[in-house]
Parts: C-alpha cells; structure tokens; sequence
C-alpha cells in the first residue's frame, strides 16, 4: 500500500509550464474560451427541458421516454466525470477540452437529425460522455491558469456564463421550439461548439503538475463505473420497478458491492483513479455532499416545473421560458457576487445562507396552486437563483481548492459526479413522490368530480398523462365532462408538485447544515503560479 498523506499536508506545486506570452494561455481569455465551450452543456440543459412537451408531441413519446432524454444524459455524465478528468490530468486538460466540444456538438447535430427516441435518447448519452470530457477540463484549466486570489472571481464569473447561457436557453430554445421545430434546439450548439474550437486552438496552453499521474487505473474505472451506472440504473428504475423490488435492490446493493470493491482497490493500487486521501478533507468531502443536496432539489423540481407552466398553465414555449428568465437572471448576478464574497468571507457563510435561501424558496415553490400569478411565482423563482448561485460557486471552489494541483481534472469531475448524481436522484426520488401522490390523490379527486369510474388500464394511463400535466380526456369529450377532467388533473398535479418541492426543501436545510463544515481551499495557490494578470 503506498504512503497517503492528506490535502493539507500537500506542498504547493506550480505547474511546469512557462507564464503565458501573449494572448496564448493568458488567464482571463483561457476562462472566456473555456466559458464558450461550457455554454454548450448549460444551454442544452435548459433547452432541453422547454423542448420535452414537443418532443413528446412529436415523436409519440411516453412520460418514461421523456425522462430518458434526461436521465440517458445524466446518466453518462454521471458514469464518466471522474475518469474523464483523470484523462485531462493524464493527457492535458487543453486537449480533453477540445475533444469534448467537438463530440458535443457533433451528437448535437445527430440528435438534430433523428426521427426516433430511441435515437434521441442515444446521442443524448453520447452527448453525456463528451461533456463528461468538457466540463472538468474546463475547471481543471481555470485552476491551473489562476492564482489563488483571483481564482474565486473566475469561477464566479464562469458560474455567471453558466447561468446566462441557462437563461438565454429557455427563451432561445421556446422561440427555436415555437416557430421552427424541436430539432433547431440541438443544432444551436453547432456554432457555440466551433467558436469553442477555434478559440480553444488559438488561445488554450496545457498547464500539468510535476507529478501529474502518468499510468491509468483501468480496474479502478472498470469498478466505479460499474457502480456508478448500478447506482444511477436503479435510481432511474426505481418508480417502474417499485423502490422495495427485487431488481431495485439487487442493483442499489450490487453498487454498494461496487463501491466496497473500489476503496479496497484505490488503497491498494499505486496511482489510483481517485485518489482516497483527497477525502481526508473534509471540507472537500462536505462540498462534495452539498453539491449532491443542491442539485437533488434543483434538478429533480425544474423537470415538473416545465410541464407545471406548459401544461396546467397552458403556456407557450416562449412564455414559459420568460416566466423561468428570474431564476437563471438572479443566478448570473449572484455567481460573481458570490466569488468576491467568498473571496473575502470565506465558503461557509456564503454558503449556508444560500442554502437557507434555497429551502425558503423551495418552500414557497411547494404553495403554488393552478391559478399562481406571474408575480407570485416570479418571487419564488429569483430567491431560488439568488440561492442557487453562490453554491455553485462556493461548492466548486471548496471541491477543486481543496485538491491539489496535479488531481484538478479528477476534482473537477468529483464536482460534476457529485451535481449529476445529485440531478438523478432528485429527478428519481422527487417523481416517484410525485407519481406515488398523484395514484394516491386522482381516484379519490376524479370520484368527488362525478366523473364515470376508469377501469385500471384507464386509470394507470390516467395517472401517467396527470404526472405531467396533462388532461387525459379522449377527443370528442362534451366540453363539461372535459372541464372537470381539467380541473381534476390539474389540482392532483400540483398536489404532488407541491410534495416534491416540500421535500426538495427539507433537503436544502440537510444542505445548509453540511455548508458549516466547508471552509477555503488550503491547495487553491497550487495554480496560477508566476502568471501576471
């Protein structure tokens, strides 16, 4: 076994490339291109969920195929992050990069061409793995190029760009979705993805620490890859196979196995995957649990949220997206806000005070009713931007300052594992609450209506069109009989709504707990070493 020694005790070491000359390598240009190349992946995030309703129009999709187009995603981003950081500490994070946002745009432009959901739900899994490629990179760059006291303001101004690009997405992707088609929002990241090229060519220098890893841990990837797809697998599973079944146990305890089967072997090996001693932070490994908390609440409850303003609302794309613009507008003015309090301030305060702001927002999300007006849920939305932001900022610069230098690829996707495994389980855990709500809420509600009994085949189609806002009334329904059937389907949906969204903030408090134990980086002046800025 070789010899661990913990973060703390890491000598600082800078990176043996030359400071940059020029526009080649400098700092604040290498975050603008790596920034370009991120609004990819954040822009596909939010048109993607503006898109679901027409896609499931169109190709004749279930609720299951839907969430597929999202989970098949998470899915691979989830497996991957971590080795693919790795790749960037072993091979450079410059060139992951650029092969991360060619594949990205690529798949993009083969989900553009599709006519199936099978196929649409394939290149999402691919578009997943290249990601996996981009974003650590991304973060492994930043760190690198920066010096400690600038590094901060970088990554808020990164989480900014990340927060524009997810604002611009839902009007973009509802104008894209309304007056040309659903497959113009994936061929969007076409120009984004060659502008990243281009300038990722002419501006982006390798930065690699002295003792970078120079061999690879493939049973280390084999195993937790194993587990990581057993864990996301039965979580994705989980609502279809019922959470106490035999195939959801067998595979939530075969990634257990997985995960025991790994530790051994990290502890063992000489260059491990992910390196043990890392966790030996423990601010690192509670920026790790709050990004999982944060993004349990985030991206399980955005998912409804779409089909909440679309389909109980009746909203365009368009409108939808607007009514979304004081979420992602909040989360670009509090990133940079965020970075220069952290900076002065250090993470925990910053941070525990946005989680509490996410539980209250949460909170207020879980009251809105079918009848919510703009301004009411416009309040809720801009506090959960408000609170969002700084832990994105904060949770990332505790995860990849508490590293050190020659493990920043592998930090930045222990960041990105952490947020993915995070959005699985909350999109798992939050729509089996939600569909458990709406199969306990409907019969009872449908009876008090006078509405004919359903026969159980009825009554599970029933249930899934509900689960996403949809009034299942056949064509040709006296217009009635079809205003009760609305009325009914819409208050059991927000029903569960509210459910999911009162549990999504009682996890932002759990969240807000954790945030006590974070505190600032002890490696963050590994990077950036001699670079003027």
């Amino acid at each position: 076994m070789t010899s661990e020694t913990t973060v703390a005790d890491t000598a600082p070491e800078p990176p043996i490339s030359d400071p940059p000359k020029g526009l080649r390598g400098h700092p604040w240009l290498t975050l603008f291109t790596v920034a370009i190349g991120v609004t990819m992946v954040a822009l596909d995030g939010t048109i993607v969920a503006i898109a679901n309703p027409a896609i499931q129009k169109d190709l004749g999709a279930s609720l299951a195929d839907v969430q597929w187009i999202t989970n098949g995603y998470l899915l691979a981003l989830a497996v991957a992050l971590i080795t693919a950081g790795k790749l960037g500490d072993r091979f450079g994070h410059r060139q992951t990069f650029l092969i991360g946002v060619v594949g990205f745009a690529a798949a993009s432009a083969a989900i553009g061409f599709s006519s199936d959901v099978a196929l649409v739900v394939g290149f999402r899994v691919l578009q997943g793995l290249c990601g996996a490629l981009l974003m650590p990179a991304a973060l492994g760059l930043l760190r690198a190029t920066f010096p400690a006291e600038k590094l901060n303001m970088a990554i808020g101004i990164w989480g900014a760009v990340i927060g524009a690009s997810t604002a611009a997405g839902p009007i973009v992707g509802g104008l894209l979705v309304e007056h040309v088609n659903w497959q113009s929002v994936f061929f969007i990241n076409l120009p984004v993805g060659i502008l990243a090229l281009v300038l990722g060519l002419v501006l982006l220098v390798d930065h690699r620490a002295e003792n970078a890893p120079r061999s690879f841990d493939l049973p280390g990837i084999v195993l937790l890859s194993g587990a990581m797809f057993c864990l996301i697998w039965a979580l994705i599973k989980a609502t279809d196979w019922q959470w106490g079944s035999s195939k959801t146990l067998g595979f939530l305890g075969l990634a257990a196995v997985l995960f025991v089967v790994f530790v051994f072997w990290e502890n063992k090996t000489r260059e491990p995957l992910l390196p043990l001693s890392i966790f030996r932070s423990v601010p690192l490994s509670a920026g790790t649990v709050l990004m999982v908390l944060m993004a349990f609440g985030f991206m399980g409850g955005l998912f409804f949220v779409t089909f909440y303003l679309q389909n109980v609302h009746g909203m365009t794309p368009v409108n939808s997206g607007l009514h979304l613009l004081p979420l992602t507008a909040t989360m670009i003015v509090s990133s940079p806000i965020a970075g220069a309090l952290i900076t002065k301030l250090g993470p925990r305060v910053p941070l525990v005070g946005a989680m509490a702001l996410t539980a209250v927002a949460m909170f207020g999300l879980s009251r809105l009713e079918v009848g919510t007006g703009t301004l009411e849920m416009s309040v809720w939305f801009a506090l959960l931007g408000f609170g969002l932001g700084p832990v994105m900022v904060g949770a990332t610069e505790v995860i990849v300052g508490n590293a050190p230098l020659e493990h920043a690829g592998v930090a930045g996707g222990l960041q990105q594992a952490a947020m993915q495994v995070g959005g699985s389980l909350g999109t798992a855990v939050l729509g089996a609450i939600m569909a458990g709500k709406v199969d306990d809420t409907l019969p009872d509600k449908w009876a008090e209506a006078g509405l004919p009994p359903m026969k159980p085949e009825q009554a599970s189609k029933a249930s899934d069109a509900v689960a996403v806002g949809i009034t299942p009334a056949p064509k040709g329904t006296p217009p009635e009989i079809l205003g009760k059937i609305t009325s009914v389907a819409h208050d059991t949906f927000v029903s569960g709504m509210g459910l999911a969204f009162t549990v999504a903030s009682v996890v932002s408090v759990a969240a807000a707990l954790v945030a006590v134990l974070t505190k600032r980086g002890d490696n963050a002046e590994a990077g950036g070493g001699g670079v003027h800025i």
